[in-house]
């Protein structure tokens, strides 16, 4: 049963893609998703986390599709021609508008991007994304073309990629762009960094709370100086002293991970 509805889901995807030759022409400057974004996604009053309209996403459906077939009509040689912002760009914008694409599948029907898996399956591991000429998964998309890039050196990314739950770093409300990713990458991770709810420090215990993407992904951070060193690197945002970050990069302040909120980040009715 899971194998033949997730058949049914990959289907109704496939179908709701406009015509291939009728698909809009590529746009690295992504200014159809921006419109998109900056009309359906919506800040918290502290800036650190936003609600998706996915209602209005429902309503606007046509567009979101179209802007998908334009992604697939990049073919493998046009995009390994641009340098490697333009590219994580791609991939960052194709992830996101593809979740946004599969939550619609069965919104309102569902509380949870996990309620679109079963026992055997994973919404992340299930190809219908049209991308680089390949029929691809979410988890083809971050795992093999990102993470799995030779180019690929910053953490950050984690912070752009969204999940479509309340635990996952901000959905921003702009699409990301080649020429100025490294701005947008820093203006995220400084945001998620400052929200309470995701990160904090304990200054009572003297222990991070954190995320569980610094867990999951903490080979990522190493490259970096770890999670440890990387969290130093913004004590600002999470509101330490001088003295605190020099022992955090120290390791003389434990981390731990904090409880991974998979609801639904829908805009509240």
């Amino acid at each position: 049963m899971a194998r033949l509805r997730w058949f049914l889901l990959v289907l109704a995807l496939a179908l709701s893609l406009p015509v291939m030759a009728d698909a809009p022409v590529f746009d690295r400057g992504h200014a159809a998703w921006t419109a998109l974004l900056s009309k359906h996604v919506h800040w918290n009053a502290e800036r650190t986390a936003t609600r998706v309209d996915y209602d209005g996403f429902q309503h606007d459906r046509r567009e979101p599709d179209a802007y998908l077939a334009s992604l697939a009509s990049v073919t493998p040689a046009q995009y390994q021609s641009w340098p490697w912002p333009d590219r994580e760009a791609l991939l960052i914008n194709a992830y996101n508008a593809a979740t946004v694409q599969l939550i619609l599948t069965k919104y309102p029907d569902l509380a949870s991007i996990k309620d679109l898996g079963g026992w055997f399956s994973s919404p992340w591991r299930q190809p219908f994304v049209i991308l680089l000429g390949q029929t691809r998964s979410l988890d083809d998309i971050e795992q093999v073309l990102l993470r799995g890039a030779p180019e690929y050196r910053d953490p950050r990314a984690h912070f752009a990629v969204n999940c479509a739950s309340l635990g996952c770093p901000a959905l921003r409300d702009e699409a990301y762009v080649g020429s100025r990713l490294d701005g947008q990458l820093e203006d995220q991770a400084r945001r998620f960094l400052r929200d309470r709810n995701r990160n904090r420090f304990d200054r009572a215990d003297r222990r991070m709370l954190v995320s569980y993407i610094f867990d999951w992904y903490a080979v990522d951070f190493h490259r970096v100086g770890g999670v440890g060193g990387f969290l130093a690197g913004y004590a600002d945002a999470l509101g330490m002293t001088t003295a605190e970050t020099a022992d955090l990069r120290a390791g003389r302040i434990g981390i731990d991970y904090l409880p991974y909120d998979w609801s639904l980040n829908r805009s509240r009715p």
